[in-house]
């Protein structure tokens, strides 16, 4: 980033190009679901790439409607707040929001109990009477839901969805925003059972916390779209792709999806540890370095939000940073970095096991 930023730090792509953009994207065509030829565009923001998925998808299939999940988060533009299934904070006095986006129900083990097969045939049910597969665009969905409350679906619905989408000429796009590079064991969340979505997102942990986000998707697909359709002033900013290239060295280097699987090992037997204690522990959930519990009222489904914001306040006491999340905010998320070392996760999990005890 330092050489870069001593070259110079902005163009703009459009206008004058350069080696380290195109370098990303080879990175990206790469590292992504699939072994298909491959295209992106790179932007700033997630909520970005997810309206341009959308572009990209319309322009290719001549269709309108966008299909997306309960529980979904994709943004806080006009466009991804339709798509977002939470109204507070997210949508809140912000509307009208775009139209031609519509509302199916996501795979939720712990709620619903269905297997993955019967979880997806319930969804594509109400979209092909709702919507119509020969109007739908795309199905834009997180393989592990992120704000949602990091709910990992039952084991067959993503590639049930896949069939279905490939069948119907309807592309899917995986929004790996959260899910991807290396954050749960694998490059990305689609990896794990192998589904090959049309159209990857991606943001966040590709260029380690400077703003950089992209689409990449089948060269075909992409080259649908009219020249100078997609782009912008900022994105694939030099100094951010520089960023990105050394966090992906980084991860290669150090073998981070192997250590995503190590922390969610260690996660995983504390998190449950703790549910054996402390019965409002619902569910523990999750994969690799992305894992999750759910806080209920004892031996039921019903959210305990107090909960869940005392144990929150009691971590942030004591100086571990905890996030909640889920529709009705009674899910603690933990996303610890991938290169923390053992003590400090152990040491983070004994303050949440402390908050626990003194909020009982």
């Amino acid at each position: 980033m330092h050489a870069q930023v001593d070259a110079f730090t902005h163009t703009c792509f459009m206008v004058t190009p350069y080696d380290a953009y195109v370098d990303v994207c080879a990175e990206l065509a790469e590292l992504t679901p699939g072994d298909h030829a491959k295209k992106s565009a790179l932007f700033n923001s997630g909520a970005e790439a997810v309206e341009n998925a959308v572009k990209i998808a319309r322009t290719a299939t001549g269709r309108d409607a966008v299909g997306v999940f309960d529980h979904a988060y994709h943004g806080r533009t006009n466009l991804t707040m339709a798509m977002t299934a939470k109204n507070m904070p997210y949508k809140h006095g912000f509307g009208p929001f775009a139209g031609e986006v519509y509302r199916a129900p996501m795979s939720y083990p712990f709620r619903d109990g269905l297997w993955g097969a019967e979880a997806a045939a319930r969804a594509v049910d109400v979209l092909d009477k709702q919507v119509g597969a020969d109007n739908l665009a795309c199905l834009v969905i997180e393989p592990i839901l992120g704000e949602g409350g990091f709910v990992v679906p039952a084991q067959g619905f993503l590639p049930a969805l896949a069939e279905w989408c490939r069948d119907r000429g309807v592309l899917l796009v995986a929004d790996e925003i959260q899910s991807g590079f290396c954050r749960t064991g694998d490059w990305f969340a689609s990896d794990h059972e192998g589904v090959v979505p049309d159209l990857v997102t991606t943001a966040k942990g590709i260029a380690g916390g400077f703003p950089l986000a992209g689409v990449t998707g089948r060269a075909e697909l992409m080259d649908s779209v009219h020249v100078g359709g997609l782009g912008g002033t900022y994105g694939g900013n030099p100094v951010a792709c520089a960023a990105a290239l050394g966090a992906i060295e980084e991860m290669r280097r150090h073998d981070l999806t192997a250590r995503a699987r190590e922390i969610g090992a260690t996660m995983t037997a504390r998190l449950e540890a703790l549910r054996a204690e402390h019965p409002v522990i619902g569910d523990v959930r999750g994969r690799g370095a992305m894992m999750a519990i759910e806080l209920t009222a004892p031996g039921t489904t019903d959210p305990d939000p107090a909960r869940t914001a005392a144990v929150a306040a009691y971590c942030h006491q004591q100086g571990v940073v905890t996030l909640t999340c889920g529709t009705w905010a009674n899910v603690f998320r933990f996303l610890p970095p991938l290169s923390i070392p053992d003590h400090l996760l152990d040491e983070g999990f004994d303050v949440v096991a402390e908050a626990f005890a003194a909020t009982a």
